[in-house]
């Protein structure tokens, strides 16, 4: 592989945001990652501000990547997840380029992200077709990539099954509200898997999110056909993919 050089991602979630200079031949922070909390409430501007905080507190000077936890479509933020409503239509590409004195940005979905990072660096790497990242958090995000192209804004979280939204179902936090056992809630996530796996047929499905750190307690349980791997990067994967989207000209 030829080298590819360091590039800069911001990771922009409901509690931080989050940055550091990835290093586009391993993947890895080339430091610590540096952290400011979001802003209460997040408004466009007031998030548009800590980027520009946090990318002078690295002391970068070039282009940034940045993650939101959004669709976004042609730079423009068209859904609000975990951040202020006043983002749906806000140009996201616009206010932080002016943010950050003009320079260059690229704006992606925060899933989106961590698709292209474990896509290209996880354990996902060496596989070619079609590969689904899904994160179980909160809700549910999710990645779709071919050959390493992603299709962005796939929002499978929102897949009806039988009436309910599969994150709905499935995600983390219900997990967690209704106090079941990971046999119970494997057995729901496998019914959500199912349905997204008879639409996309993926080669394999990579679990992301925090309670992919016990995914032997889950994982396993699994009765769906695709078979299911976690995710590596933990919580450097959107920056890492927020880098690469810059770096790559990716811009959904």
């Amino acid at each position: 592989m030829s080298a590819r050089g360091h590039a800069f991602g911001i990771d922009i979630g409901g509690s931080g945001v989050k940055g550091a200079v990835v290093d586009l031949d391993t993947g890895l922070l080339t430091h610590e990652r540096l952290k400011i909390a979001t802003p209460r409430p997040a408004t466009p501007e007031a998030v548009a501000a800590a980027v520009a905080e946090l990318v002078a507190l690295a002391g970068w000077q070039g282009p940034v990547g940045i993650t939101l936890p959004c669709v976004v479509l042609d730079g423009h933020a068209r859904t609000a997840a975990n951040i202020d409503p006043a983002w749906i239509g806000t140009d996201a590409r616009a206010l932080f380029s002016a943010a950050l004195g003009g320079r260059t940005v690229t704006v992606l979905n925060d899933a989106d992200a961590a698709g292209l990072a474990e896509d290209s660096y996880g354990t996902a790497r060496d596989l070619d077709g079609l590969t689904l990242l899904l994160t179980f958090g909160t809700g549910i995000g999710s990645a779709l990539l071919y050959n390493g192209t992603l299709v962005p804004n796939s929002e499978l979280g929102h897949l009806d099954i039988g009436g309910v939204e599969a994150e709905r179902m499935a995600a983390a936090s219900i997990k967690d509200r209704d106090g079941l056992t990971y046999p119970e809630w494997a057995q729901r996530v496998s019914t959500a898997l199912i349905h997204i796996e008879n639409l996309f047929w993926p080669k394999v499905i990579v679990a992301g999110g925090g309670i992919s750190r016990d995914h032997e307690q889950w994982i396993p349980l699994l009765t769906n056909r695709t078979p299911v791997i976690p995710a590596v990067l933990k919580n450097t994967a959107g920056i890492v993919g927020a880098a690469m989207a810059i770096a790559g000209g990716i811009a959904p």
